[in-house]
């Protein structure tokens, strides 16, 4: 597994979105080889260079473990020394005395003593990077019920083309092939139905964490409108999660239900 980071393997891929590789997209690629699913040589258009770079699971530094994996460490160790009784009461998770108990998604993340994380779910960057961010340095807040775009959370504007360009086109595109998707998102993932907000066709609230909400919206096309696709975070979002770890969660909803499409196939 490679230790960079999505966006720099996604740069050393060649953005065909060809599926060859077996993933929908090449976004999702890098995602599948950042987590192990995937290896470099699954890609049929790689030159032999780049395969051997994302082979070594190396950061340009040399470091084997990477600053990313160095982060998470340091997270861990916050979480370890806290007092997880309380972090469980502030942060709408469970404490049975040995582990923490995350709701995501509709399945329970457990944290053991050490800040290490275990599911029953494949666990993946995704997840853990949020999550950990959320019981380390999350405030606690209760979501104020305003829906916001994500440039418009504290240092948003500076990533929201990035944001729309990773998160929310490819998003849409998988929604305007696979619109039943929106249903899955209901039975799978705990998803809400939230009919009429910002009068879009299809809105669904889902919980990636506990006091996160995220509203995603689809207006149909019509006429000479094209479709089109937002994602919307309640505004107390940055007290819970830093902007980066909110960028990482909405990459990994993108993922996972690319993977649903991958795994239902027909089906919608």
């Amino acid at each position: 597994m490679s230790a960079l980071n999505h966006l720099e393997i996604y740069k050393l891929l060649p953005k065909t979105n060809c599926r060859q590789c077996g993933a929908l997209t090449c976004l999702a690629f890098a995602a599948a080889l950042m987590r192990g699913d995937k290896t470099p040589k699954d890609c049929p258009h790689l030159d032999p260079a780049v395969i051997e770079k994302l082979s070594q699971g190396r950061e340009p530094d040399g470091s084997a473990r990477g600053e990313g994996e160095q982060e998470l460490d340091g997270l861990r160790s916050r979480i370890a020394d806290a007092d997880r009784a309380l972090l469980a009461d502030r942060l709408g998770a469970r404490f049975d005395g040995a582990r923490l108990a995350v709701r995501c998604l509709g399945k329970d993340f457990f944290i053991d003593s050490n800040g290490n994380m275990t599911s029953q779910c494949h666990n993946n960057r995704w997840v853990e990077v949020p999550l950990l961010n959320y019981l380390a340095c999350g405030a606690g807040l209760d979501p104020v019920g305003k829906w916001v775009p994500f440039r418009e959370l504290k240092e948003g504007a500076d990533r929201a083309a990035l944001f729309a360009q990773r998160c929310e086109k490819p998003l849409k595109e998988l929604v305007d092939k696979h619109t039943d998707l929106f249903e899955l998102i209901v039975d799978i993932f705990d998803g809400k139905p939230s009919p009429g907000s910002f009068d879009s066709d299809i809105s669904v609230v889902v919980h990636p964490l506990p006091k996160l909400p995220m509203l995603i919206s689809y207006w149909k096309k019509e006429a000479d409108l094209d479709s089109s696709l937002s994602l919307f975070f309640d505004a107390s979002a940055n007290e819970n999660l830093p902007i980066g770890a909110l960028y990482i969660l909405a990459v990994g909803l993108l993922t996972m239900f690319e993977k649903i499409v991958l795994t239902h196939g027909k089906g919608i």
